[in-house]
């Protein structure tokens, strides 16, 4: 129910300078005016009282209520979200704005604990819910036209039915959720408080991976020898999160009775598992026309007998070191998202002139860049570490696309705005391609665009392959913990494991990559999230190939589709562009764009 913001990108854009101009910082007061408003007590007060009166108005009395009655408990429970919703989020993004401030961390922990106390209460609004028989559900949807409009959000929810447990069972699981969140918290706070030092210089991990794309490859190799000393240094603690997490998730699906680590996940995105397989066999057949493609011509290029691990973001030889300003990668995006649609580029336009965007690199920020819908009648907010390379400009485009979805979405209300993962990274990923498309029209020669497109296909690869290999690591993971407790050997076999066969032959693994698993944030905040970037990225390229072959009416049939949010299936969403996501061979489609791209860069070599 409550949607505290997690990283949401394993972002390919790090790099730097510190003349990057004015970066914005968020304004929170849209949530509340401080951390100690009398907005924010008020709330909490309201929100104790409504999830009490909630639970003695309708507890044991849901199956014999009219339509309109049970219209008028969906309200009420989208209005206790809504205020949960926005006192979590508040509490959350000013934590991962410094995660090492101990006030922080403790006034996010203080105000997890009550708003789980407080809507404790609710627990039995899912179970009694799921007892109810289809007929009765079905004739309450007849019977009103506008909670009818709910049954996408209701049939997810009985999506649980058979995985439910009994009512007191299902409290104390919501109780102890506060438990589980506090391995999230250790995680995000040591690798917010790992230190690194590369020539002399002291750096956060955001600095240290960005050297990864440095021209030097003195520096590249001394940022992940430095990379991994620091993992090494640390590895028990990340052991010790992934070891606990995975066996929580063991025993409640055990309980449960999920019949693999996955289901829930898939549950969740609404996504059946033979389409997910389908997807992930696709692109596991296709890293030998990919990324095996790919590093082996980038190998040539490099001039190198053999690539590193420290090469595989490395710019090309021919790309000139470049410093992106704040104000050319808002002109960029915006004049990409504009030339889409004028009605995209005025949703995009408040996010920087408002506040709603955290963009500076500082000690103690969370890595990584999200966006967070916080609630459906206040806005997004966007976080970057941004630090002026090119692909730091397809970054803000994504984390854009995503605050225009989620914009568009919030008219669907709280309980049907939230898209499930798979399509959550649709608007994401179009708007890096609208960017990308327009940097490569632009482009002034041939060596500009080889090295456009020599990047987009690296993103690409990171998207999808790399993505589909972090997915098969987390399968292996959880699949292994069933048997035990799992040293740090043992998950740096397992890494490893993956690693070679989606890179390709083209690589050799230094000493120490084994561990580089530890840093990945999705692992520990969101199993089984990853495929949702390889599956956007796939939905997205066959998205593309329509509006190229025929663009008139597209984008009104594109905004329909944002403008859905969570209210539609995959299906639904995908059929009036001609497209099954089901049809394994759609797969395929999406693959063969990244193919043509490392075509075109073949045939430049000629």
């Amino acid at each position: 129910m409550l949607r505290t913001p997690t990283p949401t990108h394993d972002a390919n854009a790090l790099g730097g300078s510190k003349n990057l101009g004015n970066l914005p910082e968020w304004d929170l007061t849209d949530l509340y005016p401080s951390n100690d408003a009398v907005e924010l007590k008020r709330d909490l007060d309201w929100l104790e009282e409504a999830c009490r009166s909630f639970a003695a108005d309708y507890e044991g009395k849901l199956a014999d209520l009219s339509a309109e009655e049970f219209l008028t408990a969906i309200h009420r429970h989208e209005k206790i979200e809504n205020i949960a919703g926005r006192i979590m989020s508040y509490a959350g993004l000013r934590y991962y704005q410094l995660t090492t401030d101990a006030l922080r961390a403790k006034f996010l922990s203080d105000h997890q604990e009550k708003v789980t106390i407080y809507t404790t209460p609710l627990v039995f609004f899912t179970l009694e819910l799921n007892r109810i028989d289809d007929g009765i559900i079905d004739a309450l949807f007849d019977a009103n036209a506008d909670l009818a409009r709910y049954k996408p959000a209701i049939r997810r929810i009985r999506a649980m039915k058979p995985y439910q447990l009994s009512d007191e069972m299902e409290k104390f699981l919501h109780d102890m959720g506060v438990v589980g969140d506090a391995w999230e918290r250790l995680f995000d706070e040591t690798i917010a408080g790992l230190e690194f030092e590369v020539d002399g210089e002291p750096l956060t991990i955001e600095g240290t991976l960005n050297l990864l794309t440095e021209q030097d490859r003195s520096v590249r190799e001394a940022a992940a020898r430095e990379l991994a000393a620091v993992f090494a240094d640390n590895i028990k603690i990340f052991a010790r999160v992934h070891n606990t997490q995975s066996k929580e998730k063991e025993v409640m699906d055990r309980w449960r009775g999920m019949p693999t680590p996955q289901t829930g996940r898939h549950l969740s995105n609404d996504v059946e598992p033979e389409v997910v397989e389908a997807l992930r066999n696709a692109v596991v057949a296709a890293y030998p026309k990919l990324s095996h493609r790919y590093y082996e011509l980038k190998r040539k290029w490099l001039g190198l007998d053999v690539m590193q691990v420290w090469d595989r973001n490395a710019p090309l030889p021919m790309e000139a070191t470049r410093t992106v300003g704040w104000d050319e990668a808002e002109e960029t995006v915006m004049n990409a998202y504009t030339e889409f649609d004028p009605r995209m580029g005025e949703i995009a336009k408040p996010f920087f002139s408002k506040g709603w965007i955290d963009a500076a690199v500082k000690p103690g920020k969370a890595p990584g860049a999200f966006a967070h819908p916080t609630v459906t009648d206040v806005h997004p907010y966007v976080m970057l570490n941004y630090l002026g390379k090119p692909r730091d400009v397809m970054t803000l485009a994504h984390e854009l696309g995503h605050g225009v979805h989620q914009v568009l979405a919030a008219g669907q209300g709280e309980m049907l705005s939230s898209t499930p993962l798979t399509l959550a990274e649709t608007a994401s990923v179009f708007g890096e391609m609208l960017t990308f498309r327009r940097m490569l029209d632009n482009a002034k020669n041939n060596a500009e665009k080889k090295v456009l497109l020599a990047g987009k296909v690296e993103d690409m690869i990171n998207t999808v392959v790399r993505q589909i290999a972090f997915y098969d690591f987390e399968c292996k993971l959880h699949d292994a913990r069933r048997g035990g407790e799992l040293t740090p050997d043992d998950i740096n076999a397992l890494w490893m494991s993956v690693q070679a066969e989606s890179l390709g032959p083209a690589f050799e693994f230094m000493d120490g990559y084994e561990t580089f698993w530890a840093y990945i944030p999705h692992f520990v905040h969101s199993p089984f999230y990853v495929y949702a970037y390889a599956f956007g990225d796939g939905l997205v390229n066959a998205l593309y190939a329509v509006y190229e072959e025929n663009p008139d009416g597209f984008q009104d049939k594109y905004f329909d589709m944002l403008k859905a949010g969570g209210s539609k299936h995959h299906t639904e969403l995908l059929a009036p562009f001609g497209l099954d996501a089901s049809d394994p061979k759609f797969w395929d489609k999406g693959l063969s764009m990244i193919s043509g791209f490392i075509d075109e860069l073949e045939a430049m070599e000629g």
